[in-house]
């Protein structure tokens, strides 16, 4: 995001939250490249490479929003009352997690940093989302999308880099609140996709978001318990089998317009590619190994295609607009 594609200041009122679905997708590939380059010995250089771009995408993605909670505080306002919108605002501390998730290998001391920092806006964001969630709002039922599973995303994310770094209980604690959000909102979510509604075309790639919990749990899991075992299978399963409910979805992709919610099929598909190339590691299997490959191609691709249509609509301005 160079500096003549960045919105100008009447704009910067209508830079979305959403933004920061990018730097996930980012973030989701550079821990992709870390794992493929175990899986197949290329070393830390193409995942050093990609942190380079993730992170610089993640903070200037920050910097412009920490600009428009300074100028427009009024529209940062309305978005946090926006219901679906609300749960993208954890993603910019997932985006940290993630970060330093990422930086552990070759970073460690920089990474122990970010991991406190990431873990303590986990934690005012997603009891503030679930606090407005509980709250007197009028949420409908047409406001439910997979997206709101993104708070507990974050959550199961905590343990990959911190039970390494040595915070083993703390661990724990994201992981099992993350887990029981999940559920709950899996249940609420299913609820309104067969008994209300479709979901609204813009939204329709969110569905993607269903690959996520179970794949970063799975990963998360065998960061806390030290290996694979009959529970961590049911976790990566049930993120295949997800997969294959979302393929029978495609076809409500077809002639969608773009927009900002298609980068959340980017980092589902890493997280799935991740820990198909951690079972493989864990047992040797072959089968799980391809796949973790096929997804990890698929990905690149993914994101590769998601760069050239965003920097497209922002030179054609299409991004930062007013809604309605």
């Amino acid at each position: 995001m160079n500096a003549h594609q960045i919105p100008p200041g009447d704009r910067l009122e209508n830079f979305p939250i959403t933004f920061f679905a990018i730097s996930m997708g980012l973030m989701g590939l550079t821990l992709v490249f870390r794992a493929v380059g175990h899986a197949i010995d290329l070393g830390q250089g193409p995942g050093d490479f990609m942190l380079g771009i993730a992170t610089f995408a993640f903070l200037a993605i920050l910097g412009l929003y920490g600009a428009k909670i300074v100028r427009h505080r009024e529209a940062v306002v309305a978005e946090w009352h926006h219901p679906v919108r609300i749960a993208f605002f954890p993603a910019a501390s997932i985006s940290l997690l993630l970060l330093a998730t990422a930086a552990f290998e070759s970073f460690p001391s920089l990474a122990h940093g970010l991991w406190i920092a990431g873990v303590a806006a986990q934690s005012v964001l997603t009891l503030s989302v679930i606090a407005a969630w509980i709250g007197h709002r009028p949420f409908q039922p047409m406001h439910l999308s997979p997206a709101w599973f993104i708070p507990a995303v974050g959550n199961v994310i905590v343990p990959i880099a911190g039970v390494p770094l040595g915070y083993g209980e703390i661990s724990w604690l994201f992981f099992s609140g993350g887990l029981v959000f999940w559920l709950i909102l899996m249940t609420l979510v299913f609820n309104r996709m067969i008994f209300h509604d479709p979901i609204p075309g813009r939204l329709t790639p969110t569905l993607v978001i269903l690959l996520a919990p179970p794949a970063i749990a799975f990963v998360a899991y065998l960061r806390l318990s030290g290996g694979v075992d009959g529970f961590a299978r049911i976790l990566l399963n049930i993120g295949y089998v997800f997969a294959a409910v979302v393929l029978t979805q495609l076809p409500k992709f077809r002639n969608l317009p773009f927009a900002l919610s298609w980068w959340a099929l980017s980092f589902p598909v890493a997280a799935l590619s991740v820990a198909s190339l951690a079972y493989a590691r864990e047992t040797a299997s072959f089968a799980h190994q391809t796949i973790g490959l096929i997804l990890a191609a698929l990905l690149l691709g993914i994101v590769l295609t998601l760069a050239v249509l965003t920097f497209g609509a922002i030179r054609r301005r299409e991004i930062c607009k007013p809604e309605g």
